[in-house]
């Protein structure tokens, strides 16, 4: 899943894809290094970002989307809005992407039922905009990390389930960075099979986030090599999904992985499959 931000602030690449020359470029590129998903957002999720109304991520989000699904990519839609969901679906987006984990209610869990989307919900106990910092939380703030995300994912994942949506198209993320320091998020990278083996997809977004840079602090453009470490290791523990910006990079990396047997042959997303 390459990432696609129309945003000015995202913590990595905000502002590079702003204008629909840039998005357009953005989309050619991803599909050329090897994405399967295209993932595109109009508003930011780093720490301490404002909510951004429904009618601006839309008009900073539909060029993007028109022109992937012009050539044919899968797009999934990251927000957290109904109305921006629902208009990106009726553009041609096959899979919402939640990072509220259903916080407002089912609304958006309902929008991708009615339109036989997956809805990949990503575990996260606040708004972006109260979280205090990168990978800043108590170290106690979760008594097992991975137990807790369990729980608290499940709660979500009943609410989806409760309004229609199939247990098949319901993908589950850990949330690494979201509300979790970067102890948190290591753990939940080293025991993500036991999050794998509750029965549903998993999709992981470890792509420059701050965890990687707990040892050797660096800016986000700095983190390949952490990103690349991360996704091997969530390969290994069953991901099904691995969201990213650099997405030839780690293709690469997943690629030699496999052909050394490091990893075994590369899982199916079976929402991809059914659309293409």
């Amino acid at each position: 899943m390459g990432v696609l931000n129309a945003t000015p602030d995202s913590f990595s690449d905000g502002g590079r894809y702003l204008d629909e020359h840039s998005a357009r470029a953005r989309v050619d590129e991803l599909l050329a290094h090897g994405a399967d998903i295209i993932d595109i957002g109009g508003e930011s999720t780093r720490p301490g970002s404002a909510p951004v109304p429904a009618h601006e991520q839309i008009r900073r989000t539909l060029p993007a989307i028109d022109y992937a699904v012009a050539r044919n990519a899968v797009v999934s839609i990251d927000t957290t809005s109904p109305q921006v969901a629902q208009t990106a679906i009726d553009h041609g987006a096959s899979i919402v992407n939640d990072v509220s984990c259903l916080r407002d209610g089912p609304e958006l869990a309902r929008v991708a039922a009615r339109a036989g989307a997956s809805l990949v919900i990503m575990h996260a106990r606040e708004p972006m905009s109260s979280m205090p910092g990168f990978s800043i939380c108590p170290d106690d703030a979760y008594g097992d990390v991975v137990a807790d995300v369990a729980r608290e994912w499940l709660a979500a994942a009943r609410v989806a389930l409760e309004v229609g949506m199939p247990r098949d198209d319901l993908f589950l993320d850990p949330g690494l960075g979201f509300n979790k320091n970067a102890r948190h998020s290591n753990e939940l990278v080293a025991r993500l099979d036991e999050l794998v083996a509750l029965g549903f997809g998993v999709v992981v977004g470890p792509s420059r986030k701050s965890f990687l840079a707990a040892e050797i602090k660096t800016d986000p453009s700095r983190r390949l090599g952490g990103t690349i470490a991360a996704c091997l290791a969530c390969a290994a523990h069953g991901a099904s999904v691995l969201r990213v910006h650099d997405v030839i990079d780690v293709r690469q990396a997943l690629s030699v992985a496999r052909a050394t047997g490091m990893l075994p042959a590369r899982p199916t997303f079976p929402e991809v499959a059914h659309v293409v």
